[in-house]
């Protein structure tokens, strides 16, 4: 302290006055102000303040500014010389040193905080004196005191101290003055990046003053530092602005900044793409964005593409419609269904038709806008199909003379489409799963010879499947989906359906047709071979029959009337089978010696060999085509974990693909799940665990996304990998444990009673916190399972984990000892919950260690607050060993005894009653804890009930 002096040389001054000749080097610290305090120069303190505030000693004035605020709370009892405080303060903001300028700057947060908190006192002190300081400051010409003034700025505008007005009418016209053209590239640097800081804090209306000025910074050719900051930035402005404003005004100049000739540049734009997205309608998000976003993954720079990569999954959520896919995340990451009407649960989920039961969904989706869209869960799989097709919306009265044109479906495919309705779930919405058109076109091949491409097999299957009822309902959507033509996801709909009902319609015309040619051609010929007499011969009779035998309706339609020469050759053909004999140029080769009859079966053989391999390989192409998103949005999605790109882009690219992966499948639906099987199954075996390690921690999502049926088939054999991995990859798995589990099957869930215990068992034995959440987890896996699996199963487990080496372990475990009690006595098994009371007492009243004996007065206190059992029950089996260990000789143990008997065992109205057996024992016991030797036993047994008690599990 003896060098304290120095600082304070001033000729002019005594030294003796200041005030710091009172602390000597044994104080801790020293009082700022101390300078206020009376001395030699008879000087009031407000006259000492001026006098040190313009001192010739810059250290003086330094001291005087880092203590402005003890300064105030000095003299906040009077008005007068609050606001002569205040004024000096306003006049040192001009000291010629940079050093008291900041410091002074560095003070201000601080200063506005104290006059918050006295607003009622001096109201506008803080805009008279303060703002006016920080915005003179941001055009500061040492770059210490701007930044200073920029950091304190945004720290008043996120503590909400400074008011909407000083915003608008004191910092945006400083803003806008320091980024005009004209203005020095430093100033204008730091106000863009201040301004595009503000935006996030600042109205609508206040960011729309800003906009224009923006727009003209994006555009800056000269200096790249600018260009740059409003880049990164750029999504705040566009979330704050909304979806007009940036279509109109925003989009040209982010297009210009996404081609900008400097790779960062360009990669910001890529960070903030999602924000961007989020700001667009579908349509220009589906036309516009995704081509630049696709331009930015095939960029010359590494640097961008590892970014774009890294917003691919984020910026493909963006498309997903919570309508559609039934569910949402909050802002803290949860996901949720969408809530439902309750009017529509109401409605019937089943009618009566013409054809059969037709399933109805149980309520309509809620598009964007908030109007209501027709479910189409009562469609057969059939019209999947049509999504490939490009017809244009036909008239709506078109699908009501398909009605009556349509041909009843045969009973084969009425029964896969009642199946396939049992697979429908409310969750689908409008969209039908992926069409399975094997059957049909085993039906097709026993149908004759196929002369049509794979694209018209679809087509026709697709035909053949819609029935008239199913044909009135999609007329019906139609007829709803009409008024909201504008919404883009609408149009897709309707186009769809439309493209369905047309197909039914041609193809139900044209059979018809064939249908009458054929039986004129019937009559003409009958009449024409019919002898005079008036009776046919034999020949006629027989092409009459081998004539009206039926054909594909399809055929029948395409193929011309068969001529007399064709109905001769039939019925000789009928009449006289003979060996067959393969033509000289027949495909499949026949040995002399085999038997002739062989050779069909290998014929048929053969071309279903290629029919089957021509389906699967149009299988295999569509398998990955959707119409949710943009094909090649998807398809650079699904090369993330091509191993090249890890070596080309990002050897974390993999990561961020599992990341994203759950956002991505709620955007695609459950229906479109087969895009990202692949992928998700080549992330679950990846040789980085950070990739397993990030799936785990998201399985119970993906789990809720695809539904019940396609986690049982495609997640759990991956969950039941997950159990076996790495320590750092199954925490994922037991954090969301519960969750994942509570998605299955009772039959499925049952299964992994017997792999809990693995759980047990780490790789490190001091990670403690695993054996922590597996003991969380449980208490809450609990209601999943049946009384007697927990007391065959979780009971073993949580005896364990009572006698664990951590306290936190044993604290949670003892919570969930408590809980197996609550379950055996709420479901009945009595029987069950004493043997498991006994041995609690066993195995903790009587363990030769004191942690055991003190853990068994924990659980009966719990027991008795949380009513989990009987209080007979209690006071039979339980209360007798509780009562033994108040004589117990380690005092930790007593304590515990003497909190359960006096806080909860007798403020129970069944031990509180006069007539109660135990009563004069618990007074007994609690009088003996009273008297014991050690001083906290007393404290608890005497302890009033209602007084705040202390935490006693640390003692545990």
């Amino acid at each position: 302290m003896a060098g304290l002096s120095l600082y304070f040389e001033d000729s002019h001054d005594d030294l003796d006055d200041f005030g710091f000749d009172d602390y000597g080097s044994e104080c801790d610290g020293i009082r700022i102000t101390a300078f206020l305090d009376a001395g030699q120069d008879n000087l009031t303190p407000l006259g000492r303040l001026e006098k040190y505030a313009f001192s010739e000693n810059v250290f003086n004035r330094q001291i005087v500014a880092r203590g402005l605020l003890d300064v105030l709370r000095e003299f906040s009892d009077n008005e007068n010389d609050f606001i002569s405080v205040m004024e000096t303060v306003a006049r040192m903001s001009e000291d010629g040193e940079p050093t008291v300028r900041a410091e002074l700057m560095e003070q201000v947060p601080n200063i506005a905080m104290f006059l918050h908190e006295s607003q009622p006192n001096f109201p506008a002190a803080f805009s008279r004196y303060l703002v006016p300081i920080v915005v003179h400051y941001l055009t500061d010409p040492n770059n210490q005191v701007r930044k200073t003034s920029q950091a304190a700025l945004l720290v008043l505008l996120e503590q909400g101290l400074i008011c909407k007005g000083d915003m608008e009418t004191k910092v945006c016209p400083v803003l806008l003055d320091l980024t005009e053209p004209s203005s020095d590239d430093d100033y204008k640097i730091e106000a863009v990046a201040i301004m595009c800081k503000l935006v996030t804090m600042l109205s609508k209306e206040t960011v729309e003053q800003l906009l224009q000025r923006f727009c003209e910074l994006c555009s800056d050719a000269r200096l790249f530092q600018v260009r740059k900051v409003c880049a990164a930035n750029f999504g705040e402005f566009c979330s704050i602005v909304g979806r007009d404003a940036t279509e109109k005004l925003l989009m040209s100049k982010f297009f210009d900044l996404c081609s900008d000739s400097l790779w960062g540049i360009r990669k910001a734009c890529a960070d903030c793409f999602m924000i961007v997205s989020n700001s667009t309608s579908p349509e220009v998000r589906r036309t516009k964005l995704s081509p630049l976003f696709s331009s930015l993954i095939s960029d010359q720079s590494r640097w961008v593409r590892q970014a774009a990569f890294q917003s691919l999954g984020r910026f493909i959520s963006t498309f997903a419609n919570p309508s559609s896919t039934g569910l949402y995340f909050k802002e803290d990451g949860t996901l949720l269904e969408v809530p439902t009407c309750p009017s529509d649960s109401n409605s019937p989920l089943c009618i009566e038709s013409s054809n059969g039961p037709t399933v109805r969904p149980s309520h309509t989706p809620i598009n964007q806008d908030g109007r209501s869209t027709p479910s189409l869960e009562s469609m057969s799989r059939g019209n999947s199909g049509s999504d490939s097709t490009h017809t244009p919306p036909q008239n709506q009265h078109e699908g009501q003379a398909r009605n009556n044109n349509n041909i009843p479906p045969t009973n084969n495919i009425n029964k896969e489409t009642e199946q396939t309705d049992q697979n429908f779930n409310s969750f689908l919405y409008w969209r039908p799963p992926l069409v399975d058109i094997s059957q049909e076109l085993e039906m097709l091949k026993g149908q004759g010879p196929l002369t049509r491409t794979e694209g018209e097999k679809e087509e026709e299957v697709v035909v053949s499947s819609l029935d008239p009822a199913t044909c009135f309902q999609i007329q019906k959507v139609l007829d709803c989906l009409q008024p909201h033509m504008d919404d883009p996801d609408v149009q897709a709909q309707v186009q769809v359906l439309s493209a369905a009902l047309k197909a039914a319609q041609l193809e139900s015309q044209s059979e018809e047709e064939g249908q009458s040619e054929s039986q004129s051609e019937e009559e003409g010929g009958s009449e024409s071979q019919t002898p005079e007499g008036g009776e046919p011969d034999e020949e006629s009779s027989q092409n009459r029959v081998e004539t009206q035998t039926p054909e594909p309706p399809t055929q029948q339609a395409k193929d011309p009337a068969p001529t007399e020469e064709q109905k001769e050759a039939e019925a000789e053909t009928e009449k006289e089978p003979e060996p067959y004999e393969s033509p000289p140029n027949s495909p499949v080769l026949v040995r002399e010696d085999s038997d002739h009859s062989s050779v069909e079966p290998e014929l048929m053989e053969s071309l279903e060999g290629k029919e089957d391999s021509a389906f699967n390989q149009v299988c295999e192409e569509k398998s990955k085509v959707q119409n949710v998103i943009p094909q090649q949005l998807l398809d650079q999605y699904l090369s993330m974990t091509d191993p090249a790109q890890a070596q080309t882009v990002d050897t974390e690219i993999a990561k961020h693909c599992a990341f994203s992966l759950p956002g991505v499948a709620l955007t695609l639906g459950r229906q479109n799940w087969h895009c990202l099987k692949d992928t998700y199954e080549t992330l679950a075996t990846d040789v980085q665990w950070k990739v397993r390690r990030t799936l785990a921690f998201s399985i119970h999502d993906l789990a809720l996304i695809l539904g019940d049926q396609l986690t049982a088939a495609d997640l759990v054999p991956i969950f039941n990998g997950f159990l076996k991995d790495l320590d750092e990859v199954r925490i994922g798995v037991l954090k969301h444990l519960y969750d994942f589990l509570k998605l299955l099957h009772a039959e499925n869930r049952r299964e992994y009673l017997y792999q809990l215990q693995e759980f047990m068992v780490t790789d490190n034995s001091r990670n403690w916190r695993f054996r922590y959440q597996l003991a969380e987890q449980l208490i809450l896996i609990m209601e999943l399972y049946s009384h007697d699996d927990v007391y065959n199963y979780l009971r073993q487990i949580a005896l364990t984990l009572c006698s664990d080496k951590v306290s936190e372990v044993r604290w949670i475990s003892y919570q969930l000892v408590v809980e197996i009690l609550r379950k055996m006595y709420a479901c009945g098994a009595h029987e069950l919950g004493l043997n498991f009371s006994n041995e609690l007492i066993v195995r903790f009243c009587h363990c030769p260690k004191w942690v055991g004996r003190q853990a068994f007065a924990f659980i009966c206190q719990a027991i008795v607050e949380e009513d989990c059992m009987p209080m007979d029950q209690f006071a039979q089996h339980l209360l007798p060993s509780l009562l033994s260990l108040s004589l117990d000789p380690v005092a930790n143990v007593r304590v515990l005894v003497a909190k359960a008997l006096r806080q909860s065992v007798m403020e129970k109205a069944y031990f509180k009653e006069p007539g109660s057996a135990y009563l004069e024992e618990l007074e007994e016991t609690v009088m003996t804890l009273q008297a014991d030797k050690d001083r906290d036993v007393r404290f608890f047994a005497s302890l009033d009930p209602d007084m705040v008690l202390m935490d006693t599990s640390a003692l545990i």
